[in-house]
């Protein structure tokens, strides 16, 4: 199966950037994608820098947001990995991942369950933390284990995908760095973003897609010194290889290629599900050991 990322930067409004994506998402599915992802957030600027009530706005167009989609997916007759602001009731919202299949209906969704509270990405001010738990969507394409951004940080939901029958993780993502940090601090950054994800694989034995934001985003409030998205999207196999990686500073559209197969094999000689010792794992269910 052909997947395909679509790492891209902000265009300056919300329907010059949805044009863009759909223009590539046109792209891929020509060059056969079956599978497209995008980005967190991916129609609008990464408004987290700052806090501001005016940004809720964004979420109020979400029912329209999930028509374009849709038509999206079936035009081009691919399974679409979208990344939305959902605005649920007034005063309560979340970060949300829609999936569609092929034909335009909705497969499921994932609410973002970690949220961040960082300078420069003040998540909590926006999102409620998502409900519907960590449940894989079954597709045409696979049984897709979706999760967003922070939530790629924490071994717990990526085990508990697996446990449920996902094929694949899909992380959509917006992380970078700050200019002022140093080049070896940056370093750090990206090679801890990529092997903790690089891990779920190893772990789990299970692809991983994960699909990042590039270019720099000023803040509104001009508070914060704003986010250069490191991009880095990449494809990695069954035993964390990596099977594609997009650059850090432009535009691009990942292919890969994936084998389901591929997982059967590495957890054939690699039986990591088979040992676990459950009757001892009590304590994850504390914040702290105390």
């Amino acid at each position: 199966m052909k997947v395909s990322l679509i790492q891209q930067h902000y265009s300056g409004n919300k329907q010059q950037t949805m044009d863009a994506s759909n223009k590539k998402i046109k792209e891929a599915s020509r060059n056969g994608a079956e599978l497209v992802v995008l980005q967190e957030l991916h129609q609008n600027e990464y408004f987290c820098q700052s806090e501001d009530v005016t940004f809720f706005a964004y979420a109020g167009e979400y029912e329209a947001d999930l028509l374009y989609w849709s038509e999206a997916a079936k035009t081009n007759e691919v399974v679409l990995v979208t990344s939305l602001f959902e605005k649920r009731a007034p005063g309560l919202y979340h970060n949300t991942a829609v999936v569609f299949e092929k034909d335009g209906s909705i497969a499921g969704k994932y609410r973002k369950m970690h949220i961040p509270d960082d300078p420069g990405f003040y998540e909590k001010f926006y999102f409620t933390p998502g409900d519907l738990g960590f449940e894989p969507i079954d597709t045409s394409v696979g049984r897709l284990g979706v999760l967003v951004c922070w939530d790629q940080w924490y071994p717990e939901a990526a085990r508990i995908m697996t446990l449920k029958g996902a094929q694949l993780l899909i992380y959509p993502t917006a992380i970078g760095w700050f200019d002022e940090d140093s080049d070896a601090e940056k370093m750090r950054q990206r090679e801890s973003w990529i092997t903790i994800q690089r891990s779920h694989a190893i772990a789990n034995a299970i692809p991983v897609l994960s699909c990042n934001r590039v270019g720099f985003e000023a803040d509104s409030s001009g508070a914060m010194p704003g986010i250069r998205f490191w991009g880095s999207s990449f494809v990695c196999g069954a035993q964390g290889e990596m099977l594609a990686e997009a650059g850090t500073q432009t535009e691009e559209i990942l292919y890969a290629d994936i084998n389901h197969h591929r997982t059967k094999e590495v957890r054939d000689i690699w039986p990591f599900l088979r040992d676990r010792r459950i009757e001892y794992y009590s304590d994850l269910m504390k914040r702290y050991c105390d």
